[in-house]
């Protein structure tokens, strides 16, 4: 591999390599994984196809306190809402009884899904270079590799005009709560809006990056890397996506930040990467999502 493929995080073939791997846990968060390990296989049982990690644990780069537990799993059939609700209790014990880390999800998917031509360049190459197997077998032998191109592009982040409404509504429900004046759910909105910054930054900050990634030729899962290559092709819009790659790992509660993301970069955002990509192809929920 050349110096420049791997900084670049491509291996000789100029394929995008699997980021992370059980070796890079860092040892105080070993005990997280061996739980969620545990746990996963106690929840879904033989229904379990296979499970991963993704995230800045299994890229080795997590902070005590400060980085969130991601889950992946795969289960044979599709998954139920009551399993939707048992994998975010699952994670919520295991945000309280481990210090160690801030939150966390769990995404759910059925094999069948995961390797459909629809999601090969979306799910099916999240799952083939961004998670790290912690169970069963690894969906990855029956995926392609992968190349920074814009077909990869557009699958991964094209839908960015869609999202942008249910984020509306979503924080548009956080203020509902702050208006109440209770004590109580201002603190729970502090942390909603907390929350909300941190997804729509991270969201952001990578939707900026995979506009450029075909002309840089290369991948990184680092906000802060992403956000400098995005500024060698957008000067105009640097600051932005350099300070919202920021937020994506110190989030703040500040509503104004969240009004920018919705009324300037996002839309603006969304409109280019269709000018330059198009639009992601439209999957089977998007035209009944709230």
């Amino acid at each position: 591999m050349t110096d420049t493929a791997a900084v670049r995080g491509l291996d000789a073939q100029g394929y995008i390599a699997r980021e992370g791997s059980l070796a890079r846990v860092p040892v105080a968060f070993r005990p997280v994984v061996a739980a969620a390990r545990e746990r996963l296989t106690d929840l879904f049982g033989v229904r379990l196809h296979s499970a991963y990690l993704y995230g800045s644990i299994p890229r080795g780069t997590a902070r005590v306190g400060r980085s969130d537990l991601d889950l992946l799993a795969a289960l044979h059939d599709e998954p139920t809402e009551a399993d939707h609700a048992g994998a975010r209790a699952l994670v919520e014990a295991l945000d309280a009884e481990f210090p160690q880390i801030d939150g966390g999800g769990a995404l759910l998917y059925g094999r069948a899904r995961l390797l459909s031509d629809l999601e090969r360049h979306d799910m099916g190459f999240f799952v083939a270079c961004l998670c790290t197997p912690l169970l069963g077998d690894d969906l990855t032998a029956s995926l392609p590799r992968y190349r920074p191109d814009t077909l990869l592009a557009r699958e991964t982040n094209g839908d960015l005009g869609l999202l942008l409404p249910r984020w509306r509504e979503r924080v548009a429900r956080a203020g509902d709560a702050a208006g109440t004046g209770r004590t109580d759910d201002a603190a729970g909105t502090e942390h909603t809006r907390r929350s909300l910054v941190r997804y729509m930054s991270r969201h952001l900050v990578r939707t900026a990056f995979t506009l450029v990634m075909p002309r840089w030729n290369g991948w990184s899962s680092d906000l802060r890397v992403m956000a400098d290559v995005f500024a060698g092709y957008y000067p105009e819009r640097a600051a932005q996506v350099r300070a919202a790659a920021v937020l994506g790992y110190e989030p703040t509660g500040d509503a104004a930040v969240l009004a920018a993301y919705l009324d300037d970069l996002g839309p603006w955002l969304a409109r280019e990467y269709t000018r330059v990509h198009g639009i992601k192809a439209a999957r089977p929920e998007d035209a009944t999502a709230a």
